[in-house]
């Protein structure tokens, strides 16, 4: 694992190491690659996006069909100062 993926990973997810299979995918992203997981709930899927997003320039874009998960996942970015938003149905125009 690179000290630029071990340094973002301690400093704003607060983890030592990685589950299985979260360095691969990371990694293939950062290449600039596409990348597909498949992990069981509480697996690591959001890490993997996550992280890479803090690393890479621009907007990173996450579609979710879950509007209570987009919300949790707003609120756990909020609390570790990641700046993030949401856009679904409950929110007003």
């Amino acid at each position: 694992m690179s000290d630029t993926i071990q340094t973002t990973l301690q400093e704003h997810f607060g983890f030592t190491r990685m589950r299985p299979g979260q360095q691969e995918v990371i990694q293939q992203l950062l290449d600039g690659h596409s990348a597909a997981a498949i992990f069981p709930t509480g697996g690591g899927k959001s890490l993997c996006y996550q992280l890479p997003a803090l690393l890479l320039p621009g907007v990173t874009l996450v579609i979710s069909p879950l509007i209570a998960l987009m919300k949790d996942q707003i609120d756990a970015l909020a609390k570790r100062g990641i700046n993030a938003r949401r856009l679904d149905s409950s929110l007003d125009a």
